[in-house]
C-alpha cells in the first residue's frame, strides 16, 4: 500500500511542478515588440499582396507583433473609393515620408516601429525587421483598458510612465473585413483585410492618465474590434512602447 501511496504522491508532485512552471510563462516586462503599420488602399493593384503578407505575419506571430492597417485616401479619385480610407492616414504617411527623407508617398508601404520603411509586399524584409525588433530590450509601461459604456461608445483609459517626450496614439482597430471591389484597378476582386484602423486619437504622453471615447461604426459590435495604444517619440517618430486589449 505504501508503494502505491508513494507513486501517487510522486505523480501529484510532478503535476504541481508542471503547473508552477506554466504559471510563470508570461511576456517579460522588457521584451521587444513590433508595430507594423501598413499604408494601403483598395484602389491600388499592388496592395492586395501586402494585405496577404500581413495576414500571414499575423498567423506566424501570436504576440508582441501589432499590425495596423491605415487606408489612405489619395487613390479614391481613380475609380474606387476605399470606405476605410481617411485623409488623416495620408497625412500620417506624409509625416513618415518627411522623417525618412522620401521624395513622395506610395502604396503599399510598411513602417515598423517608426524606424524602418519598405515596400509592403516584401514579406522577407518584414520578417527580418520584426525578428530584429523582437530581440530588443524595451521598457514596457503602457497600461490600457477599454469598456463599452452603451450607445456604441467605447471608453478607453491609457497611462504610461515612460512617455514624457512622446505622444500616445490610441487606435480603434477592426479585426477583419472583406470588400467586393466593383471598379478601379482591383475591379472584380474580393479583398481581405485585418486590423484596419477605423479611428486614431493622439494624446500628450506628459499626461500620465488619459481618457478617450470612441464610437463604434454602424452594424458592428465591440467583438469586432480591439484597442491598440502605442507611444511615439515626438522628434524621430520611433515607437517606444505598444500594447493592445479587447473591449470589455
Amino acid at each position: 500500500m505504501n508503494k502505491y501511496i508513494g507513486a501517487i504522491s510522486f505523480v501529484l508532485f510532478s503535476l504541481l511542478c508542471i503547473t508552477a512552471f506554466s504559471v510563470k510563462k508570461e511576456p517579460h516586462a522588457n521584451k521587444g515588440f513590433a508595430v507594423v503599420e501598413l499604408f494601403t488602399s483598395e484602389g491600388c493593384s499592388s496592395c492586395p499582396a501586402a494585405d496577404e503578407a500581413v495576414i500571414d505575419i499575423a498567423k506566424q506571430y501570436k504576440e508582441d507583433v501589432i499590425i495596423l492597417g491605415f487606408h489612405v485616401d489619395y487613390w479614391n479619385s481613380l475609380g474606387w473609393k476605399d470606405v476605410f480610407s481617411k485623409s488623416e492616414y495620408s497625412d500620417r504617411q506624409k509625416q513618415y515620408a518627411s522623417s525618412f527623407s522620401l521624395n513622395s508617398i506610395y502604396t503599399p508601404q510598411i513602417v515598423v516601429n517608426g524606424k524602418v520603411e519598405f515596400v509592403g509586399s516584401d514579406k522577407t524584409k518584414l520578417q527580418q525587421t520584426i525578428s530584429k525588433e523582437l530581440n530588443n530590450n524595451v521598457a514596457r509601461s503602457i497600461e490600457l483598458s477599454a469598456k463599452e459604456t452603451g450607445d456604441k461608445k467605447i471608453l478607453v483609459n491609457v497611462s504610461s510612465v515612460n512617455a514624457s517626450n512622446a505622444n500616445i496614439n490610441i487606435a480603434l482597430v477592426q479585426l477583419q473585413a472583406q470588400s467586393n471591389v466593383a471598379k478601379g484597378e482591383n475591379e472584380g476582386k474580393v479583398l481581405h483585410h485585418i486590423n484596419i484602423v477605423r479611428d486614431l486619437k493622439t494624446v500628450d504622453g506628459n499626461k500620465k492618465v488619459n481618457t478617450i471615447l470612441f464610437s463604434l461604426p454602424a452594424r458592428l459590435s465591440k467583438k469586432d474590434f480591439e484597442i491598440v495604444a502605442f507611444s511615439q517619440d515626438k522628434n524621430n517618430l520611433h515607437i517606444t512602447d505598444a500594447t493592445s486589449v479587447s473591449i470589455q
